[in-house]
């Protein structure tokens, strides 16, 4: 029983091998392992397998020192192929290679990922490394630029801006270089040189492929103009551009060339330059220069100074309005503790509804140092004026107020003899004198 079984799994796994799908790299050099430098070799990667793809195979890039590697593009060549009896259905990819150094080169194995159906399992597998050597084509120098194609068309257009031209007309010269079998990157530029009387003015070159309507490149193509300005009246001609490139058919080298043109200008008393570079420039410069006047330049520069100033002077901007406000407050109170203030309230209070003398006894306490009026006005008018003033507002006569016009009429009066009198008791307060032992008066002498 236990063979049975073992032979029984060694069948169902041997089934579940043989539906496994398959899949294959195959790669190969076009046309051959050998190339001259500058030519093209494409290396063709195949990938093949029995059924069918769920997605397209993925390829790595190739970097191969010495020489230019154009990837493959967006499309592939549909192949159909027989593999030992099996039909496989494949994608054929292609890397251009172009070597630019004589030497012997090597493709390492690439490795390449697929997707083969019925189911989503990606494969990986690896391509053959491939080796191939590049040689200097004969008749060129070792460091001279080599084209080499399978065939090359150089043509030329040459267009004029008037019939027939005068000095300010242009001709445009242009250069179209088709190379089969090469890389549109690597076509050279054709040599446009400066002539006397003519300016020159190139055009950026228009590079393209050339494809062969399968999503295949099979050579590149290249476009060079340039404008001639005719700058003075005479004879001009535009020299033959010769090509030297490495017929790949033929083995061969060959030339193609683009012959001289010849024409003349005519004098134009009238013309005048379409435009000068020099006015150009100097046009964008105004534009953008910028002008300032010297007046409101000097009144920036001192606002922003000022500006600066008051933001960095903060702190000393604080502290004096806190100081400047601390000395009104000691003003304003040392004021209100003056006998001038207590003396401009006087007025006010006996002109009112009810006399008072408030203000008086404090005018009279601070000039004097008294703190009864008796002792500043003991004897003289003044003493009787005010004796009669309060026996009018605190006795039972009838106020009058004859008795309060002659107290205010009295009030200058009042205000000097007692400013006369604080100035006389001050006046033994006085400094002594500078040498107090030399005697001053008789009756300090011994």
């Amino acid at each position: 029983m236990k063979p049975l079984l073992l032979a029984l799994l060694g069948l169902l796994a041997f089934d579940a091998r043989a539906e496994q799908p398959e899949v294959r790299i195959e790669t190969s050099l076009v046309p051959d392992s050998t190339v001259m430098v500058g030519g093209t070799l494409r290396l063709q990667v195949d990938v093949l397998v029995d059924t069918w793809f769920t997605a397209a195979p993925q390829l790595p890039d190739l970097h191969i020192p010495g020489a230019v590697v154009t990837p493959p593009g967006g499309e592939a060549e549909k192949l159909n192929e027989k593999r030992d009896g099996k039909t496989f259905f494949g994608l054929r990819y292609s890397y251009l290679i172009s070597p630019s150094q004589v030497q012997d080169y090597r493709i390492p194995a690439l490795p390449i990922q697929a997707t083969p159906g019925p189911g989503n399992t990606t494969v990986a597998v690896l391509s053959q490394p491939l080796s191939f050597s590049a040689q200097q084509p004969p008749g060129f120098a070792a460091n001279e630029t080599v084209l080499v194609a399978d065939d090359v068309t150089f043509t030329q257009q040459i267009a004029y801006s008037a019939t027939p031209l005068k000095v300010g007309d242009s001709i445009t010269r242009t250069l179209k270089l088709e190379a089969a079998g090469a890389q549109s990157m690597l076509l050279p530029a054709p040599a446009l040189e400066d002539i006397d009387g003519l300016k020159r003015y190139p055009r950026a070159p228009l590079v393209s492929n050339i494809d062969n309507g399968r999503g295949t490149v099979s050579g590149g193509q290249r476009s060079d103009s340039v404008v001639y300005i005719v700058e003075q009246a005479g004879h001009y001609r535009l020299p033959a551009i010769e090509l030297k490139y490495w017929n790949s058919q033929t083995s061969q080298a060959q030339t193609v060339s683009a012959p001289a043109v010849d024409f003349t200008a005519a004098a134009n008393s009238t013309y005048k330059a379409p435009f000068s570079i020099a006015a150009d420039l100097q046009a964008l410069g105004q534009q953008s220069r910028l002008h300032l006047s010297r007046h409101w330049l000097g009144l920036t520069c001192l606002l922003v100074l000022a500006v600066l100033l008051l933001y960095f002077a903060r702190p000393l901007w604080a502290r004096g309005y806190s100081a400047w406000g601390r000395w009104q407050a000691r003003r304003q109170a040392a004021w209100l503790a003056s006998a001038e203030y207590a003396w401009r309230q006087i007025p006010a209070q006996l002109a009112g509804q009810s006399p008072r003398l408030d203000a008086l006894y404090l005018w009279a306490r601070r000039s004097s140092g008294k703190t009864q009026l008796r002792s500043v006005f003991s004897h003289g008018p003044l003493a009787e004026r005010l004796l009669a003033f309060l026996r009018m507002r605190y006795g039972t006569n009838v106020p009058s107020q004859d008795t309060l016009l002659d107290l205010r009429k009295a009030l200058p009066q009042l205000h000097s003899q007692v400013s006369q009198g604080t100035q006389a008791a001050t006046a033994p307060h006085a400094l002594q004198p500078l040498n107090p032992r030399q005697p001053t008066t008789a009756k300090d002498c011994p």
